[in-house]
């Protein structure tokens, strides 16, 4: 197979994610690995320029935790690596945990002509989509939902060099951030099933809880400053 460059994201205090990671990472020869020591945002000393914190609580409703920073921030060195590299690039956070078809996925995924700048070969919930090439085993998708969760997928250069720029601002959990084509433009696919799955480890976000729907009051001021950050907004954070 060819060579697929691949970033494993893993906090300096998870050893054991990262010994778990590797021994899967060895049985594929065909991923040209490395380790990036992730961001630990439960270790943050400051609020990094990046957050701002008032406009979160405005345009999103609720700030981002600790730890959803950090990880943001993590996959953002990863998408600097990318274009570094000038190649595309395997990202993976230290949870994840490959299936049985995951080479034959990204043979059946090089072997397409779909166009993309994204793949996703993880999400956390099913969503509705629309086939872009289908195989008797495997489809490659257009998913019209966020399927959540951000464990693996692949990137090209190009469209991690728009990340790092409409990511100077952070404004929503990094899996959010990635579906949100409206705003940076770029074409996301999925291909399905999933090739890789989360481990089932425990989690090292553990300040990211379960939120509720915002509702009442609280939704309908959002709406209103979502609605004057369209207008006066050259660049809106939720444009329609």
């Amino acid at each position: 197979m060819t060579p697929l460059f691949t970033i494993l994201i893993n906090l300096k205090r998870s050893e054991n994610r990262r010994k778990q990671a590797v021994e899967a990472l060895r049985t594929k020869p065909f991923l040209h690995w490395e380790i990036l020591e992730g961001i630990d945002g439960l270790q943050l000393q400051y609020t990094p320029s990046e957050y701002r914190e008032a406009k979160v609580a405005r345009l999103l409703g609720f700030p981002l935790t600790p730890s959803e920073i950090g990880c943001f921030l993590s996959h953002r060195l990863a998408w600097i690596k990318c274009v570094e590299k000038d190649c595309d690039t395997l990202i993976l956070e230290d949870d994840f945990a490959f299936k049985p078809h995951f080479e034959q996925a990204i043979s059946t995924l090089y072997a397409q002509n779909t166009s993309w700048d994204i793949v996703r070969l993880q999400g956390l919930m099913p969503t509705p989509d629309s086939p872009l090439a289908t195989g008797p085993d495997y489809q490659i998708v257009t998913n019209h939902e966020d399927p959540l969760g951000a464990t693996a997928y692949i990137i090209k250069p190009a469209a991690a060099k728009k990340l790092i720029a409409y990511s100077s601002e952070i404004f929503e959990p990094l899996d959010h951030f990635l579906e949100h084509q409206k705003i940076h433009k770029l074409k996301i696919v999925a291909y399905k099933p999933y090739p890789i799955e989360i481990s089932g480890m425990m989690s090292t976000m553990h300040d990211r809880y379960d939120r509720a729907p915002i509702k009442g009051i609280r939704k309908k001021f959002r709406s209103l400053h979502r609605a004057l950050d369209r207008l006066f907004n050259p660049k809106p954070w939720f444009p329609k």
